[in-house]
């Protein structure tokens, strides 16, 4: 069982590394068009994955009969990639479900995961202004100590990246504030916590509004990002966004690369176009995290 689940994901890394076509899949398979559209960023980026490792764990099995097996497993994929004289590791953890039919794989899919809705956030900002001075280099290190795991420090969800996000922020010395309003401020205490604090569409509201301790200056182009910056993704691009990603390092081309959590990323090009989630009408908020050494 565990082989065939193996062989399954081995095919789609070879479709990566040797840019070879995977019948398997169905034209209408919107994984299979997401591998597609990274094989098509490799060659725009000019990136060579060199080698990549999948490691499959089997998480549970249901025997629906004496034929039929419905497997939940999970998948970590680590790619070596090469972009002119640099090399980075990019790593990807998935949660699959699969069906198996008489030892063979008939179905495996992504296990997809619901964006949380938020609810309305007060932009009231209080009078006292706080001093806030911004250490990026600690909260890179915290996005890539925790990108495939969760801090028992903090409550975690299973759609996990906005908080993820919160928690980089706070570890590069933001303070929360506004707590126990869970419509104004940015917060998590005391098993409690604020929209802007866990969920997408809330955090780019805060961050665009903010005026005194943790905000941020909207700017026009991902160039224009350094590590410890934040993107916003609005994947539908009907004006509610749905996705929130850490900015961790540049590419040779000056592009920023990214850690994220629900579907937990480290070193992932920007864009999410070989996301599941992406669409033609996809639109990004990127933040430029200020403070108050920042120059204007």
């Amino acid at each position: 069982m565990k082989q065939l689940l193996l062989d399954f994901n081995k095919k789609k890394l070879d479709m990566l590394i040797n840019k070879k076509p995977f019948t398997q899949y169905r034209d209408d398979d919107r994984e299979f068009q997401a591998l597609e559209r990274r094989v098509r960023l490799c060659e725009q980026r000019g990136i060579e994955i060199i080698k990549g490792i999948t490691e499959i764990k089997i998480t549970n099995v249901a025997e629906r009969s004496q034929k039929i097996n419905d497997v939940q497993y999970t998948c970590h994929h680590q790619w070596l990639t090469k972009q002119d004289d640099s090399m980075y590791l990019e790593e990807r953890f998935e949660e699959r479900s699969a069906r198996i039919f008489q030892d063979e794989l008939v179905e495996d899919v992504l296990i997809e995961k619901q964006p949380v809705v938020d609810h309305h956030i007060s932009n009231v900002e209080q009078l006292t202004r706080e001093q806030f001075t911004y250490d990026r280099l600690a909260a890179v290190q915290y996005a890539e100590l925790w990108w495939n795991s969760t801090n028992p420090a903090y409550k975690n969800f299973e759609v996990n990246c906005t908080n993820f996000i919160s928690q980089c922020l706070h570890a590069g010395g933001a303070k929360m504030r506004g707590y126990p309003n869970r419509s104004s401020g940015w917060w998590m205490q005391n098993n409690n916590w604020s929209y802007s604090w866990s969920v997408a569409n809330s955090m780019r509201i805060f961050l665009a509004n903010s005026k005194t301790g943790l905000r941020a200056k909207i700017v026009g182009e991902p160039e224009q990002l350094m590590p410890g910056d934040v993107i916003c993704y609005d994947f539908q691009g009907d004006g509610r966004y749905d996705h929130t990603t850490f900015v961790v390092a540049k590419d040779k081309k000056n592009m920023p690369l990214v850690n994220a959590q629900t579907y937990n990323s480290r070193m992932r090009y920007w864009s999410y176009e070989d996301s599941t989630a992406y669409t033609p009408n996809i639109k990004y908020t990127f933040f430029r995290i200020i403070d108050d050494t920042s120059s204007k």
